[in-house]
């Protein structure tokens, strides 16, 4: 069954996934976002942690793109083309230190032991 699943939503199989895939990058591109911008730290914890373990320079990148694209957005704006083509949305700075984090979290929980902090949401 997850075999299935994998080929269903893999781009290279399926040209329906792989249609879906170049529209997200088309609009992510729009607003000069990349995939990983989506992810909301207040979500899950995991994500918090692995924000918070990244360079203070891959954060404040990720910060002024996620204004932009807010003040694009209020203005009914998209980047200029020349801009637009530079934008690499699938280019990945968070997903190698989440599963860094969920790993360690598999783990302290498969040993049994606590938490190194107990972290809740506001």
């Amino acid at each position: 069954m997850a075999t299935l699943v994998k080929a269903i939503l893999n781009p290279q199989k399926n040209w329906f996934a792989a249609l879906h895939k170049k529209t997200i990058a088309n609009r992510l591109r729009k607003y000069g976002l990349r995939y990983d911008d989506l992810y909301d730290p207040m979500e899950s914890l995991d994500i918090k942690e692995a924000l918070a373990r990244l360079p203070r320079e891959i954060v404040d990148a990720r910060n002024q793109r996620i204004l932009r694209a807010m003040d694009l957005s209020m203005k009914h704006e998209y980047l200029p083309k020349d801009l637009e083509a530079q934008q690499t949305p699938f280019r990945s700075y968070l997903t190698d230190m989440l599963a860094l984090v969920e790993r360690e979290k598999a783990e302290r929980e498969a040993l049994g032991a606590l938490p190194l902090q107990q972290r809740t949401l506001p």
